[in-house]
């Protein structure tokens, strides 16, 4: 499947010295795997499928928080 070689390499990419505009575009690729995987997940109810998507959304929120930035106090 083409969608979870996507995933996979999404996973295996490199995190560091990322511009905000990768971490823009990582964001809504991460995004567009997780809604394309819960489609495929909806029809055949795989584990696996589950399991992909909650690590995608782990990576996915630590790139978003890093793109908010920490709040002053």
């Amino acid at each position: 499947m083409d969608l979870l070689k996507r995933a996979e390499q999404f996973e295996s990419r490199k995190w560091s010295n990322m511009t905000t505009s990768d971490r823009v575009e990582a964001s809504r690729e991460a995004k567009d795997l997780i809604l394309s995987i819960n489609e495929l997940y909806k029809e055949t109810k795989d584990p696996e499928l589950m399991d992909l998507m909650k690590r995608l959304t782990v990576l996915k929120q630590k790139v978003e928080k890093r793109l908010k930035g920490r709040p002053l106090v």
